[in-house]
């Protein structure tokens, strides 16, 4: 993680109505979008998650698929995560709830349970290994360094 991200996401708990905080990147490429392992966050208008997702959400109709991006500010999400000490303790014990087995993605437990995230912007991009093509780049961008 990089310092501005961790100020980034220490920023977010200024709001005492933020519960967790994650960190999303706007997507460069609908190539990119389209990737299932690339989760999709949707926000409102104050910055809180409404839903995670790895199908590409929402759907732009009425324009060809290579032009959404245009259309909307699709937000890659990170998996970084800052939490209200209370917070981490319970949802800890929460048990998995359907959204998360259907996307497999464990921040749907948080929001079908009622807690807040607020998603923080940075532009820094992070490797994520989830695949074993993730850990090729992985290890090619570490070689870069």
């Amino acid at each position: 993680m990089q310092p501005e991200q961790i100020e980034t996401l220490c920023r977010l708990f200024d709001d005492e109505e933020t519960q967790i905080g994650t960190l999303g990147k706007p997507f460069e490429s609908m190539e990119a979008v389209m990737n299932p392992n690339s989760p999709k966050i949707v926000c409102d208008r104050r910055g809180f998650a409404l839903y995670f997702s790895r199908s590409v959400i929402p759907h732009v109709r009425g324009k060809e698929q290579q032009e959404w991006l245009l259309h909307y500010p699709y937000l890659k999400h990170l998996g970084m995560y800052a939490y209200r000490r209370e917070v981490l303790r319970e949802i800890t014990q929460l048990p998995q709830s359907p959204l998360e087995l259907a996307e497999s993605l464990e921040q749907l437990r948080w929001l079908e349970n009622g807690y807040r995230i607020r998603v923080g912007h940075t532009d820094t991009e992070t490797v994520g290994i989830d695949t074993p093509a993730d850990l090729q780049r992985a290890e090619e961008f570490l070689k870069s360094l």
